[in-house]
């Protein structure tokens, strides 16, 4: 399948503060088929927002025949531009990573979603996936009911609660009280992704970690485990027992890379979005499936 790249700017408002977010789009073309339509795919890039190997990924989903919008996360702060995978990218990153609030990440969401909608070559079916911060991002934005099956790689700061302002890590099983912000229009500060959870059971999900992480450990990758099977979420947790934090980065990992996970991983992808985006299940009974114990 052959893929068109673009972008769009969209328009985006948060805590009062007007931003255009840049959406590089990556569409596949079938030839001789100018009507045909597919679905979409949010793909939330890490700290460094979308670079080479992030177009790769999202050039590797399109030609499966995903519409895939990958947003540049930080035009609070800067331009559409990756930041380089150096000591300077990285600490800029991760700045801003913590500066930019949980209702500006929710609104790149929507927008994102509201703009593959939008296209008339979109079914209407939308899926997300990211890898480290746009791992918990796809995660957190398939909290919208409008995205049904989510992929999240090695997503980070989802156990500890410090995507966006925080005091400081806090890995309790039990949600912090609310906290004011008279810039949003609830009046408190979004709640944290890991505090929602129970918002996902619209939605297939597929937690992909590497053992080895050192920024998601053990204690953090049971605690997600733990609370997405609290909410009742449909989920599959993988957990490779050599892999390290950007595994899948095929440029620039400092040594991670793992070219034969990174492929397994895929495998998930296609599997889970292919069964829950192409397929159509109909509507859902929301019964809980009780199966025979056999041998």
């Amino acid at each position: 399948m052959l893929i068109k790249e673009s972008y769009a700017d969209v328009k985006t408002s948060a805590n009062g503060k007007e931003s255009t977010m840049r959406i590089f789009l990556f569409h596949p073309t079938i030839p001789g088929y100018p009507n045909a339509r597919f679905p979409g795919v949010a793909l939330f890039s890490e700290i460094y927002q979308v670079t080479g190997p992030v177009a790769r990924f999202a050039r590797q989903i399109a030609g499966q025949g995903y519409i895939v919008a990958a947003p540049s996360s930080y035009h609070d702060f800067t331009g559409p531009e990756p930041l380089a995978y150096d000591v300077p990218g990285t600490d800029q990153g991760n700045e801003w990573k913590v500066v930019k609030t949980l209702d500006s990440y929710d609104e790149d969401s929507r927008r994102t979603v509201d703009y593959l909608l939008s296209l008339p070559t979109c079914t209407g079916r939308i899926g997300a996936t990211g890898m480290c911060l746009g791992g918990h991002l796809a995660l957190r934005a398939a909290l919208d009911p409008r995205i049904t099956a989510a992929i999240p790689y090695f997503g980070t700061d989802i156990h500890s609660r410090t995507l966006g302002p925080n005091d400081g890590p806090n890995t309790s099983p039990s949600a912090p009280a609310p906290r004011p912000d008279p810039t949003t229009a609830s009046g408190f500060v979004a709640p944290h992704t890991i505090d929602q959870l129970d918002k996902l059971r619209h939605c297939e999900v597929a937690m992909i970690f590497g053992v080895k992480d050192t920024h998601v450990p053990d204690a953090g990758r049971d605690l997600i485990r733990a609370k997405l099977r609290e909410a009742g979420v449909t989920f599959s947790f993988y957990e490779f027992a050599w892999a390290q934090h950007a595994f899948i980065r095929d440029e620039l990992s400092k040594g991670r890379y793992d070219p034969a996970i990174t492929k397994v991983c895929f495998e998930v992808l296609l599997e889970t979005f292919g069964r829950v985006l192409k397929t159509d299940l109909g509507q859902g009974t929301g019964e809980k499936e009780e199966v025979e114990h056999v041998c």
